[in-house]
C-alpha cells in the first residue's frame, strides 16, 4: 500500500458515518425530481436558470459565517451543495459529466495539489503551500498562469485574487505602510476629482476602493467579511436609531442632522 493510500484511509476515519450513504441519497433525490414524472419545476431548470442561485446561496453562508450562526450556516451549505448536485444531475442527462466526475475531479485535485501530504515535497508554511499550488497549477495547465480578470466574481473578491497573484510574482508593497501612503494619495486624487467629469470620479473611486482591497490583504483582513460585518452593524444601530426615535415620539426623518447624530451616539453606545 503507497503512503498516498494509507493517508487517504487515516483520513477517511475522520469523517462523519454513514456520509457516503447520505451523498448517494441526496444524489438519488435529485435524480427521482428530475425523472419524467419528477417536479414540474425541477424539469424546467437549465444550467443557466440555476447560476444565479449558485451565487446567492454562496453569499448567504458567507453571510451565516460572519455573523457565526453555525445552525443556519449548516442549511446554507445544504442549499450550496444542492447547487452542485443539481447542475451535476442535468449534466449527466446531457452525456457532460456526472456527480461522480465532480467528485472524483476535485479528490484528485486535492491529492495532486498537497504533495507535502500525499506525496515526497515539505512545505512548513501556509506560504509555502500556496507557492506549490500555484506552481503545480501552472504545470498541469502548461502555461504561465499570469494576471487575469478573474470572470463571474464580485469586483471585491476580483481584486483581492488579481492582487495575490500579482504579489506572488513579487509586484507587491514591502509593507503595510506603502500601501497606506498609497491609500492617501488616491484620496488626494479623489478630491482634487471632485466636480470634475463623472467618468473621472468613477475612476478615482475605483482607484480608491482597489487600494483599500489591498490595505486589507496586507493587514489579513478579509475585505468582503470586515464590510459585512460593518453594514450589519450599521442596520443594527439604524434600528435603534428609530427606535429611540420612535420611543421619543418624533419622526426620524425629520429629525435635523445634529439630532440624527445624537442618536446615532446613543445608538453606539447602546450596541457596545
Amino acid at each position: 500500500m503507497s503512503a498516498e493510500e494509507v493517508n487517504v484511509e487515516i483520513a477517511s476515519d475522520l469523517v462523519s458515518p454513514g456520509l457516503g450513504e447520505k451523498f448517494e441519497k441526496l444524489a438519488g433525490v435529485m435524480a427521482r425530481l428530475r425523472s419524467p414524472d419528477g417536479c414540474p419545476w425541477d424539469l424546467e431548470q437549465t444550467p443557466s436558470t440555476l447560476a444565479k442561485h449558485i451565487l446567492e446561496e454562496a453569499y448567504e453562508s458567507v453571510d451565516a459565517i460572519g455573523r457565526g450562526d453555525w445552525e443556519h450556516l449548516a442549511e446554507e451549505m445544504g442549499d450550496l451543495l444542492l447547487q452542485v448536485v443539481f447542475q451535476a444531475q442535468i449534466a449527466r442527462e446531457h452525456g457532460r459529466f456526472d456527480l461522480a466526475d465532480v467528485v472524483d475531479g476535485i479528490t484528485e485535485k486535492l491529492e495532486r495539489r498537497h504533495p507535502h501530504i500525499f506525496g515526497s515535497e515539505t512545505a512548513e508554511t501556509a506560504e509555502q503551500v500556496t507557492v506549490n499550488w500555484e506552481r503545480i497549477k501552472a504545470e498541469q495547465e502548461g502555461k504561465d498562469v499570469g494576471v487575469r480578470m478573474p470572470a463571474g466574481l464580485p469586483a471585491m473578491l476580483a481584486s483581492r485574487k488579481l492582487q495575490s497573484k500579482a504579489a506572488r510574482a513579487g509586484f507587491d508593497w514591502d509593507d503595510v505602510k506603502g500601501v497606506i501612503d498609497k491609500l492617501d494619495e488616491e484620496v488626494d486624487e479623489l478630491k482634487d476629482a471632485l466636480g470634475g467629469p463623472r467618468e473621472q470620479v468613477e475612476h478615482e473611486v475605483g482607484d480608491l476602493l482597489f487600494t483599500m482591497v489591498n490595505l486589507s490583504r496586507h493587514l489579513g483582513v478579509d475585505p468582503e467579511l470586515a464590510l459585512s460585518g460593518t453594514a450589519r452593524e450599521f442596520v443594527r444601530r439604524y434600528a435603534l436609531m428609530e427606535e429611540e426615535a420612535e420611543r421619543r415620539g418624533e419622526d426620524l426623518a425629520s429629525l435635523t442632522i445634529d439630532e440624527k447624530e445624537e442618536l446615532w451616539q446613543s445608538a453606539k453606545r447602546l450596541d457596545g
